[in-house]
């Protein structure tokens, strides 16, 4: 009896409380999410953009006779520096010797005809026929000198040998290809936007692969004057002086190029959220007890701190902790 009389109780403070609850319409108190404020501001940001580029070299040269000939030898190898002049293959000399012969013999015949000229021994048509007979003569032996000994227009390095000693140079490949590296250049293709900040003779910072974080010291040594209408980007050459010659034709290159500065908003990593599935970035900004999802276009990163390009205006309080709670336009707790 006693257990029924404490049941009935219990029953009876239960259904009490219901009442009351639902007399004065109460909902449980929900708790607002807790952030972490971080003021921002404008500062001056300096306005360094990289490029990709592929190292080329100064100049690259073909060698090679103007006719199929058969090479005699060749007299360097891949990767000898060679200087301007120096020879580096011979071809056959025979067709050369043969006409040398010719060469020397209208030489005698023209010296007597000459002579016969001064007496009037034959007429000037034919002083001048014999004469311009060996004047050809003696321009086809010059010009076959120059494709029998074949001699480097540059100061270089040989980077490639196609033929062998006694094959016959049938023009489909030079015999050898010359380049000089040093300097070295490097192509790149800036936006239109920064054409009126590119200057001539401005030093850039050049960064190889291959050489890890150590930095090269370039100059702008050229700016095309047209914008491509397709790309809506100009071509800039930079030199690289590469004196002891470490940097080499086909390297992978990063040039970074300083446009001066600009007042931008900073603001710490820890503020910017990345929308997931997408490539926007969004931060919160604090105002008035709540918080707004502010789509961000972001400029450099700098250690832990982006610089914004736009978004977010100067003197705001944006979160930096406590993002994952939130949505747009939602009442928040500040941490103190």
């Amino acid at each position: 009896m006693k257990n029924s009389i404490t049941f009935l109780m219990a029953l009876a403070t239960l259904l009490f409380t219901a009442c009351g609850s639902e007399k004065t319409g109460e909902k449980p108190t929900e708790e607002k999410p807790l952030v972490k404020l971080a003021q921002v501001g404008q500062r001056n940001v300096e306005q360094l953009q990289d490029f990709t580029a592929t190292v080329e070299a100064e100049a690259v040269n073909n060698i090679s006779p103007s006719a199929p000939v058969r090479i005699d030898r060749i007299l360097v190898e891949v990767g000898d520096k060679v200087r301007a002049g120096q020879k580096l293959v011979g071809m056959d000399e025979t067709k050369l010797k043969q006409m040398e012969l010719q060469l020397a013999n209208k030489r005698v015949e023209f010296e007597r005809t000459d002579e016969l000229y001064k007496i009037g021994g034959v007429s000037k048509s034919e002083w001048d026929a014999l004469k311009m007979a060996y004047e050809v003569q003696e321009t086809a032996v010059r010009d076959l000198k120059e494709n029998t000994s074949l001699v480097s227009p540059i100061n270089g390095v040989v980077t490639a040998r196609n033929y062998d000693n006694g094959d016959l140079y049938n023009g489909a490949l030079p015999v050898l290809v010359v380049e000089q590296i040093s300097p070295v250049k490097l192509m790149l293709h800036i936006s239109e936007s920064h054409y009126t900040e590119v200057k001539q003779g401005k030093e850039v910072d050049i960064r190889l692969d291959v050489f890890g974080d150590e930095v090269f010291k370039g100059k702008i040594n050229l700016i095309y004057p047209t914008i491509d209408p397709k790309s809506r980007t100009f071509a800039v050459e930079v030199r690289l002086a590469n004196a002891d010659n470490r940097v080499r034709p086909g390297m992978f290159a990063r040039v970074t190029m300083n446009f001066g500065e600009k007042q931008h908003v900073v603001v710490p990593d820890m503020a910017v959220v990345k929308q997931h599935g997408a490539g926007d970035h969004y931060v919160y900004v604090y105002d008035n007890g709540k918080v707004s999802y502010n789509k961000v276009l972001l400029g450099r990163r700098m250690g832990n701190e982006y610089e914004l390009l736009s978004g977010v205006p100067d003197g705001a309080q944006v979160v930096i902790a406590g993002q994952s709670h939130l949505a747009n336009g939602i009442a928040v707790e500040v941490q103190k």
